[in-house]
Formats: C-alpha cells, structure tokens, sequence
C-alpha cells in the first residue's frame, strides 16, 4: 500500500503545468501508480477548469452589458449561443466506459529491464533517453538525459542487501520507489512512495529484497560517516 504521496500543493502545481520538467516526469509516475493521487488530480483538473470557465464567462457577461447599453441584442445570437454550449458540453462529456477502464488503457505497463530486474516503464519515461547503468558495489545508476537546469534525474538500482552510505542532502532529493522496498531510520518504503528529502534528513537507505528507484535532485548528497565522507568533495560530480 502506498502511503507516501506529494503534497498537495505539488499537485496542484502539476496540474497547472508549473513544475520543472524533472519534476513533472517524476509526479507524473507516481501518479500512474496511485489511485488515490489520480482521484485528486481529476478533482484539480476540474477546479482548475471550473475556475477558467468562470473567468471566462465574467468576461462575457461584462461584454455583453457593456455591448446591450449601445446596440439591441438580438434574441437569435443568444439561442445560437445557447446551442453552441450544448454541442461543447456533449464533446466534453466523460467517454463511454468506466474511469478505471479508461486508467487501465492509458497506462498499460512496457518493461525496462533495470541489471538483472524486469519493471514496468512508468509512461512519463518511455520516451526520455537514458544513459548506460553504471555500478559501484551493489548500487547501479543510470542517468536520465533531461536538460533542467541544476535538477538531475536519475534510475537507481540497489542490489539485494544494498545500503546508501548514510548522508544528508545539500539541496532536496524527491525518490519514487518502482520496484521492491527498502527501509532507514525513519520507516519502510514500498513501490509508489513518493518521499521528499532535504538537509533536514540523516537517513542510511538498506534495502533487505533489492529496490529500483527514481529521483531528481538538485544538489549533491554529503556523506557524514566513514570511509564514504572521501567523497564529499567530488559529491558534486556524482549526485
């Protein structure tokens, strides 16, 4: 069961086609996968084209009076009117079948093979070029080529009985888990969770089954104990 999700003002963000695209890709997935996030994006989907259509209808209603006070209104352009709406309100109405019938169509499942596991391709991914896994340890990662800035995405596949070093983050690192589970100080993660980290987080990801993640970051990870604080100076390089 799912029990992380993006807050709701990221949501509303998507929604609103606010987000970077690094972001965006990584929101998108999670909702592929959650059908509680697919519900609140429908009902902000709606808010948000409820509050346009009233915009618009304002505009109109200040038209049309400014437009009445000069000239006569003629009853047929507003029957017209009338039957334009009823065309638009059949062509956007709901299409035959069930909601979860229409979900299921749109995100049927191609599999990426991520070292030696098989996953479902989240649809925001499938057209996106990544670079080769490459491995050190149990910890394989593989680069998403996006141009966004300082965000980087990336696929990271942890073996069975993996762990991250622990470390804290400089920016913010958003993880969605695709595949397995994994666990650290602050509880045990499944597929879907969508988790939001920043440097107010000390966490050692372990994962007992092997885990493919996505994540999008905007700055290095620093290392805070063992051998592994070596890195810290070259962490801009490899986050």
């Amino acid at each position: 069961m799912i029990k992380l999700h993006p807050k709701r003002d990221i949501l509303s963000s998507f929604v609103s086609d606010e987000l970077p695209v690094s972001l965006s890709v990584i929101v998108s997935s999670h909702v592929e996968l959650c059908p509680c996030c697919q519900s609140e994006i429908q009902v902000l989907t709606e808010q948000a084209a409820n509050a346009c259509f009233a915009q618009a209808d304002t505009f109109s209603s200040q038209n049309v009076l400014s437009y009445s006070s000069e000239h006569e209104i003629n009853v047929a352009d507003i029957a017209l009117d009338e039957l334009d709406m009823a065309m638009f309100n059949s062509i956007t109405d709901e299409l035959p079948g069930s909601r979860e019938e229409v979900l299921s169509d749109a995100f049927e499942a191609e599999f990426i093979d991520v070292c030696d596991v098989s996953i479902p391709m989240p649809r925001a991914l499938r057209t996106l070029e990544m670079k080769p896994f490459q491995g050190l340890g149990k910890l394989s990662r593989s680069r998403v080529l996006l141009e966004d800035g300082a965000l980087r995405t990336s696929l990271l596949h942890i073996e069975t009985g993996g762990s991250v070093p622990t470390h804290t983050h400089k920016g913010f690192e958003v993880t969605l888990l695709l595949q397995g589970s994994f666990e650290d100080e602050m509880g045990t993660y499944h597929a879907g969770d969508f988790i939001w980290l920043d440097g107010n987080h000390t966490h050692q990801p372990v994962t007992k089954t092997g885990c493919v993640c996505l994540t999008v970051s905007n700055d290095a990870i620093h290392f805070t104990k063992g051998m592994s604080q070596l890195l810290n100076p070259i962490g801009q390089f490899i986050y």
